[in-house]
């Protein structure tokens, strides 16, 4: 599948179940196989042994111990996972992988990934066709997975968690079964609308970015439209459809701004605000003087931008290891009710909505 992509992590690499132990007196190595067949008993219990589980009488764990000495056996995380029915890796499914925010999320979630001694599954659907087909088929590689948006539909997910997979939404709505990870998207696009509309005294608002296949942005979309209803000031009858990319935010603002530009444009993230404020400058617009401009994500890009772009910091990286940690837990067995949970976003305001006393930098 060209979509997928692995990252082994150390030790052993996916795919790749190794022969445990040190090479015994016949010049073979000596595997969890060859401790149960000594001892007695199935490799599940010696599995148990290993990792100190209760239910194993004394007499049997004093004689799959023995062995284990006997044949120096020591167990390798490949053999412990074929020995537990398991992978020893764990999926991670985008829409796509371009962008410094998919970036950020993947680094997150690798670095837990890490610690807990997993290998990573990444699957790019790029659309949903054939989406469907390529997750079920990622699933039966992993012992759980984290899937991000709108990737696939509810029915898919339904489907994963009916076959008993650990799973994880993250930038979406949650599941029934599943834990999910969010980000504030509703509250911070109010107080980021209304700090428009109130501080800047701005009038003439739009809205650049797909709502529809997003929910972070169907949320952001929400709290800017109810920020605006209640501050008094015309609501956009929708938001002006555009990809989550530079070039793209160019090409739509170009298009929004040559005929009747409003007085604040608001992005859906930091790459179309950056393509905006290229494109307002093409077209003769000031920023901020004529056309106020706000992003989202707080991008580095965003920081040394000129103007400084006003916009909303959330913890990218944060969101992917936090995933790794609960799929993890779900993995491990430590728990099995599903956990929801929003980590905060912040306003961060800069000279591209206005001038300010004091700008964060």
């Amino acid at each position: 599948m060209k979509a997928l992509t692995e990252i082994p992590q150390a030790p052993g690499r996916i795919g790749r179940i190794g022969r445990a132990g040190r090479t015994g007196r016949a010049g073979r190595s000596d595997t969890i196989y060859e401790v149960a067949q000594q001892a007695g008993v199935s490799i599940a219990t010696v599995s148990r042994v290993m990792r100190g589980t209760a239910g194993v009488a004394p007499d049997t764990r004093e004689r799959v111990l023995r062995s284990v000495s006997d044949l120096r056996y020591t167990p390798s995380r490949s053999a412990r996972s074929l020995a537990e029915g398991r992978h020893a890796a764990s999926g991670i499914v985008f829409p796509d992988l371009s962008g410094p925010y998919f970036a950020e999320v993947v680094l997150g979630y690798e670095e837990v990934a890490a610690e807990t001694g997993r290998s990573v599954l990444i699957l790019t659907t790029h659309g949903r066709e054939a989406a469907r087909e390529r997750v079920l088929d990622l699933a039966a590689r992993v012992d759980g997975m984290v899937v991000l948006g709108r990737t696939v539909g509810d029915d898919v997910l339904a489907e994963l968690v009916s076959k008993g997979l650990p799973l994880v939404v993250l930038a979406r709505y949650p599941v029934e079964g599943a834990d999910s990870v969010n980000a504030a998207n509703e509250a911070s696009a109010y107080a980021l609308t209304t700090h428009l509309a109130r501080d800047h005294g701005h009038r003439s608002f739009a809205f650049l970015g797909d709502a529809g296949a997003s929910t972070d942005t169907s949320d952001r979309w929400r709290g800017f439209t109810q920020a605006l209803a209640d501050c008094g000031v015309p609501v956009p009858s929708a938001p002006v459809p555009c990809p989550f990319d530079e070039d793209d935010g160019r090409a739509a603002a170009e298009r929004l701004l040559v005929d009747r530009p409003p007085r604040a444009l608001v992005c859906a993230n930091d790459e179309i605000a950056l393509g905006a404020i290229t494109a307002a400058e093409a077209l003769g617009l000031r920023v901020p003087d004529d056309l106020a401009i706000t992003g989202w994500d707080d991008l580095m890009a965003a920081r040394h931008s000129r103007p400084g772009l006003t916009t909303v910091s959330q913890p990218m990286r944060a969101l992917g290891a936090l995933a790794a940690h609960r799929l993890h837990e779900r993995v491990a067995g430590d728990r099995n009710e599903p956990r929801h949970e929003v980590l905060p976003t912040q306003l961060v305001q800069r000279a591209s909505c206005g001038h300010h006393p004091e700008e964060n930098r």
